[in-house]
């Protein structure tokens, strides 16, 4: 087929008993509304055959060259699988789609028709009654207080011009920042209430305590490196001078009360020692901070082709 202007990337693991019906109703969807699209799968590591099931109900459903299947020897995450299909994908227009079918094929055109409206990037509003919505809620508006982002679900479907993803850095399980990462780099964002459906086969991959205690650990890591990536030395430099200050003082103080009062307190000069040696430390490490920083921004300008 000729160049195809969507591509739907959709990350999978262990997911074979949806593949048939979530190829039947992408080229279903593909033909009602004349779509020049492909799909890009990402089989991550699956031990159920979802990469032979996802090519079988490719060739099936009729999409043959529109249809592109990759495999991970092992589950990466949902981040990776996602850099992976997008590396493949040909479209100029990218849509993150789940291979639980948990939302329907029928919202693509609806994210495309607001990404030939001029967004950059366009992300999915669950609504209506769901499992996990006090928890999701609270996550998102928690986000949205930290990060200001314009749009009120960072964790949906999403679909994105091609370009975005250049010069982003996403780690593993950032792919739930990806629109924090996108406006921090001034891309115009917007937002489409979509319906979350009910999952038809398998068990959900993303839940549990653990995966909120991850969240909330990636958040932080996400807003120091916007606050402080940087600049380090605003925040190892500032820290290391508070402490440096707050020894100066117990000094004084420890001062004031020997030779004043005739009052010794040894654990006083421990303190002081500590508070002194503790900011010199932090200080030297917001200078190697500093030029890390610059060298990561010469190698990023070198990437670009510009000059350091």
């Amino acid at each position: 087929m000729s160049d195809p202007r969507i591509s739907v990337i959709v990350p999978a693991y262990d997911e074979a008993e949806n593949m048939p019906e979530l190829f039947a109703e992408l080229a279903a969807t593909f033909a009602e509304h004349d779509l020049a699209a492909e799909v890009v799968l990402v089989d991550d590591g699956s031990g159920d055959g979802t990469a032979e099931a996802a090519e079988e109900s490719a060739a099936r459903a009729g999409l043959g060259g529109g249809a592109v299947v990759l495999r991970h020897r092992a589950n990466r995450g949902k981040t990776e699988a996602m850099l992976t299909a997008a590396a493949a994908a040909r479209g100029e227009y990218l849509v993150l789609f789940d291979a639980d079918l948990q939302h329907s094929t029928e919202e693509i055109p609806r994210f495309a028709a607001m990404l030939e409206e001029g967004y950059d990037l366009v992300a999915g509003r669950k609504v209506g009654r769901y499992e996990k919505r006090f928890t999701s809620s609270l996550y998102n508006r928690l986000a949205r207080a930290i990060f200001k982002v314009p749009v009120r679900d960072l964790n949906s479907m999403k679909a994105f011009r091609a370009d975005v993803l250049t010069g982003l850095r996403l780690r593993h399980d950032w792919h739930r920042y990806f629109v924090v990462l996108a406006h921090a780099r001034g891309y115009r964002l917007g937002e489409l209430d979509i319906d979350l459906l009910p999952r038809r086969h398998g068990e959900p991959k993303f839940s549990g305590r653990r995966r909120i205690l991850i969240g909330m650990l990636d958040m932080v890591s996400v807003w120091f490196q916007l606050v402080f990536g940087r600049k380090p030395l605003l925040f190892f430099g500032t820290s290391g001078l508070a402490m440096i200050a707050a020894g100066c003082l117990t000094g004084l103080a420890a001062l004031v009360l020997r030779f004043g009062f005739g009052l010794g307190y040894r654990p006083l000069l421990t303190l002081v020692l500590l508070l002194v040696v503790g900011g010199l430390l932090l200080f030297v490490l917001g200078f190697l901070a500093e030029t890390m920083a610059q060298l990561r921004d010469e190698i990023e300008d070198l990437k670009r082709g510009g000059s350091p």
